[in-house]
């Protein structure tokens, strides 16, 4: 038989025995999801059927999908429809509650800072201080999503905040009326001295650009001859909005920041498109 048949039958062979072993890989897969589904549904329909109070499917679909996520990394969450518009909400600046940021650290609800000028800022939150309980209510475990669910709220009501201020190693007790929020991305712009000018970015929203570009061109009519970029205490906010944040000062068409995925359709990047930086501040 001829040497070239004889390499194509092999190869042939070769490749049915992968892609029997891929398809085989396959329906393992699919069976052990299968398993599990089962399992789950299983689970589902015991609770509904003899826990001592009755739960809807919606709350406990909700509450395993949370779980689901939160077992992948710290960063990773399910956002039902309320926590979805909450986002909304914060990204677009502007919120009923209290005027604090927050976090979780060490498994405490903490407070990253409290903002110029808000409830939270006049009654003397502080930095640092662990949220312990919010109307008596304990907070440990408290995701971020259901710590802002229960902190915000509809302006003229009120919130119990218990607070554990470490440092001092004391117990405080606040009553915080609510009132409407509005975050400004530039929280302050000035200039120090010999022409250093200084601005302090709290948040990426969508009002964060134009409120940059403000601030730049008033400093330029100021005399300003290098910047100070504060960004400490910032939480992020929206990747595009900081991208066209870091724009401003990079050259046109260089690499601001990419994200990579498991597949590679996944994987992103994005460049600098901004068509005048600001390239000659130190």
């Amino acid at each position: 038989m001829n040497k070239k048949i004889l390499f194509f039958l092999g190869f042939l062979a070769v490749l049915t025995a992968v892609s029997a072993l891929a398809l085989s890989d396959t329906r393992k897969k699919k069976d052990d999801l299968y398993n599990q589904v089962s399992l789950f549904s299983g689970a589902l329909a015991i609770i509904q059927e003899d826990y001592v109070d009755e739960v809807t499917s919606k709350d406990l679909i909700y509450g395993a999908l949370k779980g689901m996520l939160s077992s992948l990394d710290p960063h990773s969450q399910f956002m039902d429809p309320d926590t979805y518009e909450e986002l909304k909400v914060n990204t677009e600046g502007k919120f009923g509650g209290l005027g604090i940021e927050i976090t979780i650290k060490d498994g405490l609800l903490t407070v990253i800072a409290p903002i110029d000028g808000t409830p939270a800022w006049e009654v003397g939150i502080k930095a640092n201080d662990r949220i312990i309980k919010i109307d008596n209510e304990v907070t440990r475990d408290i995701t971020i999503t259901d710590a802002v669910k229960k902190l915000r709220g509809e302006p003229g009501t009120s919130v119990n905040l218990t607070v554990l201020r470490e440092p001092d190693n004391k117990i405080l007790e606040f009553k915080i009326t609510r009132q409407i929020i509005k975050i400004r991305s530039v929280k302050n712009a000035q200039i120090l001295e010999d022409g250093i000018a200084y601005i302090q970015l709290v948040e990426f929203g969508e009002n964060t650009p134009k409120d940059l570009d403000y601030a730049l061109n008033d400093l330029m009519k100021k005399g300003m001859s290098a910047l100070v970029l504060d960004l400490r205490n910032n939480p992020g906010g929206l990747l595009d909005i900081a991208v066209k944040v870091a724009e401003k000062f990079v050259e046109k068409g260089k690499l601001i920041v990419y994200t990579k995925g498991r597949k590679e359709q996944q994987s992103l990047s994005f460049e600098s498109s901004c068509a005048r930086p600001v390239l000659d501040l130190p």
